[in-house]
């Protein structure tokens, strides 16, 4: 595990200043993204009231994948992850593809996420948009590069706003539901069923759904990278991994309940959300401000996030000798200063590029990582079938049923991947992705050639 006390030196571990609450928070984050409240519209649309089996599959796959994750978390902390997992399990080409194409996810994800804000933040207090997105980016890099509290802090205090957010629109809507809110144009669970039934575009419809769910669990995981920079790692690795079933559904599985319960499911517009369609509904007054800070505090967590899991990977990668060495040396805080400002400068000039190339050609971009999850995923669960058969002590946190449940988890990224390439709406993203990662193989392979080349 490469990670130290914060001693004041320069050098090349990681500082460990992460708290409890810290990691707590940030593992209950990863499954809060700005997708549920905004995104979840266009799979209600798809499949209707029946998108709550969408969401359940999806959460399903992620709760297995976390618990493979967890158990080699637990064994072995490392702020690389399953990057390095990849790499033990499978060899320096696995773990130096996987970390590569997860670097790339998340740099992209700040060119999005940084575009997001500065549209809600131009929208409510004026100015142009690229330079709320240069002022959210730069105000969180430098937090970043104070020391991994301070990220840590920032991500604890936008968790509770999106856990406070998510707890008060289950309670409205409980209320509601059962005709207890006073002025809600809204009760009753009939929309489930009385708008063409409860699945009324068919199963291939709820199947479509779940491609499009899928993605807004990514994040997840990045409580495994963060837990190494903690005094405690195997102990926030297990708490996290232990509840995730619960916050998977509670808050996307209950709060989706609510929506497609008490708004008909074609009524929704993915430009106004469906949060938002349900808060008007039941009266809520300023229901479209009150999402606009919901929306805009999940964008921030989230690009906050993307920029410290795309540097701590760029790190973990230079500590190996797949990325340059200078990626790899960290301040006197404990905090990799090059990987933070390499991946801050790639995603502000896919910031840049979002507002200069064609919509077109920057759509292809973010389609070239589409299937990274599910690589990300696959991966995961291969190298816990490899590491477990070969390990000497058991780890803490256990994989259920395996290894029948693994080979379960694989064959249905299989299918997925396969339903994928099927739908014409997904085809692009799938095909980009595998190109790309064809690519960042093949120049993996290569690389290691010539490193077991110099080493002979």
């Amino acid at each position: 595990m490469s990670t130290r006390e914060d001693t004041g030196t320069e050098g090349d571990q990681l500082g460990t200043s992460l708290k409890p609450r810290h990691i707590t928070m940030i593992s209950i984050a990863g499954v809060i993204g700005a997708g549920l409240f905004v995104g979840s519209a266009n799979a209600i649309k798809l499949a209707g009231p029946a998108v709550l089996i969408s969401y359940s599959l999806a959460g399903l796959l992620v709760i297995l994948v976390m618990r493979m994750l967890g158990e080699m978390a637990t064994a072995h902390p490392d702020t690389g992850s399953f990057s390095t997992y990849a790499e033990r399990a499978l060899g320096r080409w696995a773990g130096c593809s996987i970390g590569w194409l997860y670097w790339l996810f998340w740099v992209l994800v700040i060119p999005v996420e940084a575009t997001a804000a500065a549209v809600i933040l131009s929208k409510t207090v004026g100015g142009p948009q690229w330079s709320w997105a240069l002022l959210v980016v730069v105000l969180l890099t430098v937090t970043n590069l104070f020391s991994v509290g301070n990220y840590g802090e920032f991500e604890f205090w936008f968790a509770l706003i999106k856990v406070l957010a998510i707890a008060a629109f289950l309670v409205l809507g409980a209320l509601a539901i059962f005709g207890l809110l006073p002025g809600s144009g809204v009760s009753g669970v009939h929309h489930l069923w009385d708008t063409g039934g409860f699945m009324p575009n068919g199963a291939g419809a709820v199947i479509a759904a779940m491609l499009t769910t899928m993605f807004t669990f990514m994040g997840s995981e990045i409580v495994t990278i963060a837990a190494a920079e903690s005094p405690e790692p195997a102990k926030g690795i297990t708490k996290a991994v232990n509840s995730v079933v619960w916050r998977i559904c509670l808050f996307y599985i209950g709060s989706i309940f609510v929506v497609v319960a008490l708004v008909p499911w074609n009524t929704l517009d993915s430009a106004t959300g469906s949060y938002q369609a349900v808060l008007q509904a039941m009266n809520i007054p300023a229901a479209a401000g009150i999402m606009d800070v919901v929306v805009l505090v999940a964008v921030a967590s989230c690009l906050n996030s993307a920029l410290y899991t795309a540097s701590r990977m760029l790190y973990s990668l230079a500590r190996r000798g797949d990325a340059p060495r200078a990626a790899g040396r960290t301040t006197k805080r404990g905090v990799p200063a090059v990987a933070v400002l390499s991946s801050m400068i790639l995603g502000f000039l896919a910031v840049i590029g979002n507002y200069v190339l064609p919509e077109k050609l920057f759509g292809y971009l973010l389609a070239t990582t589409g299937a990274v999850a599910l690589f990300v995923y696959l991966v995961i669960a291969v190298s816990q079938i490899a590491l477990r058969r070969r390990e000497s002590t058991p780890s803490p946190l256990r994989m259920w049923f395996f290894p029948w449940a693994t080979y379960a988890v694989i064959a249905f990224i299989v299918f997925v991947i396969v339903a994928m390439i099927v739908d014409p709406d997904q085809r692009s993203a799938v095909g980009l992705s595998t190109a790309l990662a064809v690519i960042v193989v093949a120049a993996s392979v290569a690389h290691q050639k010539r490193v077991d080349g110099r080493v002979s």
